[in-house]
């Protein structure tokens, strides 16, 4: 049964998420009210008002909030089926195939639809290794998997290397963005949308299994659940969650590694409670460092990857001590 207390944490979240999204459309170099907001959404504001909202800050707060509840729910499964809990998204070396992808397209002058396709290529290509390197033999274990993102993580680390010191001046700054993460560009679309609506129905329809495969694949055998098969759903479901996050606004760090931490500190333990709640917590926390990325050194804007990372390291250790504590 869910408790009335894990009722109150998801309608605590679903509060944080809209106040977020109001925040973010509130923020910018141009002063907008809350009426004028919301005038500009309803379409009776001034032209310049709701091209600002609907144009420009709209779009970016949405692909933050996707991003984000993507990268929540890949984190999740990837600290279940590697049972680590400093396993993030980007472990198995998606990241590093899209970054590779991306930065191939910016290095060749290409830019817009090509750097999102090259990153999408990358990730499919860095999903193919891992998956395949792992299973060979039908030796399928999570320390093997585990070990192979590993090195294909290095192996990508070093093209990025090679990319980024073969490249221009113009051309490292852009490819430097890309690598912490940037929402300036982002766009997303209905397939986002539904990908991020089917990734919460489908781990809800499988979260009672999580919670066995949680305490190990004896128990978790014992009881019934085909263990073989859940690890690769749950290996391919975090893919492409990844690699969808990834090609919306690059390598964005700690969001995936930090928030179901936080989450299971507040009680919330149970995947049919984590799961949604590392979606919404993931989601607005990635609208709120966006909004920062966008307003504390104003006109400029940092990449909102560094806002993560500011945010995350001081937040994850603290997380670590406490629970060391325990």
């Amino acid at each position: 049964m869910i408790g009335s207390r894990h009722l109150i944490l998801l309608g605590l979240l679903v509060a944080l998420a809209l106040g977020s999204v109001l925040l973010s459309l509130l923020s910018g170099s141009i002063e907008l009210g809350v009426f004028e907001v919301v005038r500009a959404l309803t379409g009776s504001s001034t032209e310049l008002g709701e091209q600002v909202v609907r144009e420009i800050r709209l779009p970016r707060t949405l692909a933050a909030f996707v991003t984000g509840g993507l990268l929540g729910l890949a984190g999740v499964i990837m600290q279940v089926l590697l049972r680590n809990p400093l396993a993030d998204p980007y472990i198995l070396g998606i990241s590093g195939g899209a970054a590779v992808g991306a930065l191939s397209a910016i290095l060749l002058g290409l830019g817009g639809l090509w750097v999102t396709n090259g990153a999408l290529g990358g990730a499919l290509l860095s999903i193919l290794l891992v998956f395949g390197i792992a299973n060979k033999f039908g030796q399928w274990s999570a320390t093997r998997l585990l070990l192979t993102g590993v090195v294909i993580s290095a192996g990508w680390g070093a093209v990025i290397n090679v990319l980024l010191t073969t490249s221009t001046a113009n051309n490292v700054q852009s490819m430097l963005f890309w690598l912490m993460g940037d929402l300036s560009q982002s766009q997303v679309g209905a397939p986002h949308y539904l990908l991020l609506l089917a990734g919460v129905l489908g781990c809800l329809w499988i979260s009672r299994a999580l919670n066995v495969l949680a305490h190990g694949d004896l128990v978790a055998m014992s009881l019934g659940v085909d263990v073989g098969r859940l690890r690769i759903g749950l290996f391919l479901g975090a893919s492409v969650f990844t690699a969808s996050a990834v090609t919306i606004a690059g390598s964005v760090g700690f969001v995936g590694l930090v928030i179901p931490h936080l989450l299971r500190m507040l009680g919330a333990r149970d995947h049919r409670i984590l799961l949604p709640a590392a979606m919404l917590l993931a989601g607005s926390f990635l609208v709120i460092a966006d909004s920062l990325a966008r307003t504390v050194v104003a006109p400029q804007q940092l990449p909102v990857g560094v806002v993560t990372a500011i945010i995350g390291v001081p937040s994850f250790v603290l997380i670590l001590r406490r629970t060391l504590s325990r």
